[in-house]
């Protein structure tokens, strides 16, 4: 489907360019602002580097630390696979922490952390009479600021957070502790209860509505993102304290009046555009993840989620999550025949080889796509998380309508992010018609059908699936917690001490280096060491 000049490019190489993209003037940089702004700090957190589709993040994070862990997306097969790279682990960790200028990239830091403290000065620096009208900047950056925090829980474990921002709080540069990482849940997930109630009465004020360039203001999306966040959280720590996750996410779907959640009110037709909750490119966004894609062998489709999961099931994603790809033979484009993955265990020599024959990610959703909006939460998921929670808790029947519901609306939301290329370069595929995502949901490899375990293990899998690269973070934590999909790892001729994937991320060393407090996590610092959560 794709125009014969892209193969030639992707083939022969692709020259990198970028630019620098600017927030409206409205959307002040912190670091150059005079005056403290709540709505602009506000502002410049959800236009977060880590949360849209960039080059640097994609590139050196997403596919290179839990999108290999998850298998998320294709890896070279060489012996340092699996070893973290410090440098780049850094970088994650600061653009939370930090709103400084990073000159090697040329870019202001938007970290959530740092920014949510900036607001907290401010917000107490305000007089009491003027406080309200920030509540909302307050509780809704207390969400975002989760968001991001309850993804660093999951893949470091305990994290400085309570004490961490301490150059915004007061001026004063002080080294924050550690938090144990258990207490942090709760307290997420208290603060989340609070931020829903907060905002099932509260209505946006004209400049929440200005800044909020997530939600638009949308006071009932942002207590729906908080009551699914928080049903995220405690879906993720039901095996290690199944007693509390399932009460308090059986009275949230047992109330839904109550608890309203981001679920696309349970229709496979919603829209992902003003339903889920995304972060939308500026419209005269010009980079694509073409060359984050393309630098490695992370181009080429992964092994299990074609092979194993899709193909299988005559999935109706598949056209627009790859391209068949081929090879050029005497200056002429020959394309495969057919949809298929090059074999996980598969020798590096023989991928550099033979990487030609084999399915790529789509050029038009994902490679020369330069509208792909950051994710947050979609209503598969919520779906997802419906389902598995009343398979185990509540009413098998109502476990398969939610499944189904998020299957219908995951294949809605890959057609969305298809067809927001905007290009008229790039050929669009046609949305399925209902009697081929019929048959989808019937095959035998889909079917909600077998034993609880199995059924589990379906949901699960295709939760897995739905998040992809995009949400590698999520994946990866999935697959931890659940053990689903049942993955292959090649381990021969990997280095020493890295044969196979971690169970965490290590601190980086701009952390270690220079926070005293590591010596109090320092005999758990191992890739070894699992999440509080990850006991199945």
């Amino acid at each position: 489907m794709k125009k014969y000049y892209i193969i030639i490019a992707l083939i022969t190489g692709i020259v990198f360019s970028s630019c620098q993209k600017q927030l409206e003037e409205k959307f002040n940089d912190p670091e150059r602002t005079d005056q403290a702004s709540i709505p602009a700090f506000f502002a410049s957190m959800l236009n977060n580097e880590k949360v849209k589709p960039q080059y640097y993040n994609v590139r050196t994070f997403l596919i290179q630390q839990p999108g290999i862990f998850s298998q998320t997306n294709t890896f070279s097969n060489s012996n340092t696979s699996y070893q973290h790279n410090d440098g780049y682990l850094g970088s994650f960790w600061k653009e939370f922490y930090h709103t400084n200028r990073d000159n090697d990239r040329d870019i202001t830091l938007n970290g959530a952390m740092a920014l949510y403290r900036l607001m907290e000065k401010a917000y107490r620096e305000n007089d009491a009479s003027s406080m309200e009208q920030y509540d909302s900047f307050m509780q809704a950056g207390k969400i975002v600021l989760i968001w991001h925090a309850a993804q660093m829980v999951d893949m470091w474990g305990d994290i400085p957070y309570s004490e961490a921002g301490s150059l915004q709080t007061n001026d004063v540069i002080n080294n924050a502790k550690f938090d144990n990482q258990v207490e942090l849940y709760e307290s997420f997930i208290a603060d989340l209860t609070d931020a829903a109630t907060y905002f099932s009465t509260a209505e946006a004020t004209q400049a929440f509505t200005r800044y909020d360039i997530m939600l638009t203001g949308d006071t009932d999306r942002w207590r729906r993102f908080a009551n699914s966040l928080k049903m995220r959280l405690l879906m993720r720590i039901s095996f290690y304290d199944e007693p509390t996750a399932q009460q308090k996410v059986m009275e949230m779907l047992n109330n839904p009046t109550d608890y309203p959640l981001i679920d696309g009110d349970n229709s496979s037709t919603y829209s992902p555009a003003t339903t889920d909750v995304l972060i939308h490119q500026l419209t005269d966004n010009v980079l694509t993840l073409n060359n984050a894609l393309t630098e490695g062998r992370e181009y080429s489709a992964p092994d299990y989620l074609l092979n194993t999961l899709m193909l299988p099931a005559e999935d109706p994603r598949i056209p627009i999550l790859f391209d068949k790809f081929g090879d050029l033979v005497d200056n002429k484009f020959i394309p495969n025949k057919e949809y298929k993955a090059m074999p996980v265990t598969t020798t590096q020599a023989v991928q550099d080889r033979d990487w030609r024959l084999y399915s790529t990610w789509d050029t038009t959703t994902f490679l020369i796509n330069a509208q792909l909006p950051g994710i947050l939460m979609t209503a598969s998921e919520v779906n997802y998380l419906k389902a598995e929670a009343e398979q185990r808790w509540g009413s098998a029947d109502k476990a398969k309508t939610a499944y189904e519901t998020g299957l219908r609306q995951s294949v809605t939301f890959y057609y969305y992010l298809h067809n927001t290329n905007t290009s008229r370069e790039y050929p669009k595929e046609d949305n399925p018609s209902a009697e081929e995502v019929n048959a989808f949901i019937e095959n035998p490899n889909v079917r909600l059908e077998g034993s609880a375990t199995d059924k589990l293990a379906k949901i699960w899998i295709q939760k897995w699936a739905h998040f992809g690269f995009l949400q590698s973070p999520q994946a990866w934590s999935e697959y931890r917690r659940t053990k689903y999909p049942q993955l292959t790892f090649p381990t021969t001729g990997k280095l020493q001490g890295f044969s196979t994937p971690a169970n965490r991320l290590v601190y980086p060393s701009v952390e270690t280096a220079y926070n005293p407090h590591y010596s109090e996590v320092r005999a758990k610092d191992t890739r070894d060491t699992k999440i509080f959560w990850d006991v199945k």
